[in-house]
């Protein structure tokens, strides 16, 4: 059992696997900045496998019982592809320990690229027992890197708790900046 203190400093991004990667629990409640929306909804989705019935569709059908399985070797894959070039600010994913135990991803590699010909690793996450929404973050090292431009994101399971083989996400969500509205004046 942890105490508080561990849980809390788990909670908190730490350099495990160099400046990208962090250690996170999760936060009951999904929550994001006005200034997003939420970017996937027309993309094209498919996951690398899956059990009968738990298929890329439960990630993203808003209910939090059901889940993607897997089903075969790591790392397990999904792959978000987008007819234009996006900007692109937010990763969330819902796992929960809890319910799911060793098929609780535990690494995760986030890649994105113009296909998949030339995917590269733009974050590396290590989750520590997470239950609930999960928000990684895709800005740079560099404070100006707010966002990338991608046609593909891909999200690979690494590694599951408990040496888990197959794993559960139950939904994810991916978020870019909102499209500023700008006001043209005419002249008469």
């Amino acid at each position: 059992m942890e105490s508080d203190a561990e849980e809390e400093a788990a909670a908190t991004p730490a350099a495990v696997a160099g400046p990208a990667a962090g250690r996170l629990k999760g936060s009951p409640e999904l929550t994001v900045d006005a200034d997003m929306q939420e970017m996937a909804k027309a993309a094209a989705w498919s996951v690398s496998s899956c059990k009968a019935g738990n298929g890329v569709a439960a990630l993203r059908d808003d209910n939090l019982d059901t889940y993607w399985q897997s089903d075969g070797a790591q790392p397990h894959l999904v792959n978000i592809q987008f007819q234009k070039k996006v900007q692109l600010q937010l990763v969330v994913l819902y796992v929960d320990f809890k319910l799911d135990e060793s098929y609780t991803p535990s690494k995760i590699s986030i890649r994105a690229g113009d296909g998949f010909h030339n995917l590269k690793e733009v974050k590396t996450v290590e989750l520590a027992k997470p239950v609930g929404w999960v928000h990684i973050s895709l800005s740079g090292a560099d404070p100006r890197e707010t966002f990338i431009h991608t046609f593909m994101l891909q999200i690979a399971i690494l590694s599951n708790h408990l040496n888990g083989r197959d794993t559960h996400i139950r939904q994810i969500k991916i978020y870019g900046p909102r499209p500023e509205f700008i006001t043209y004046s005419t002249i008469r």
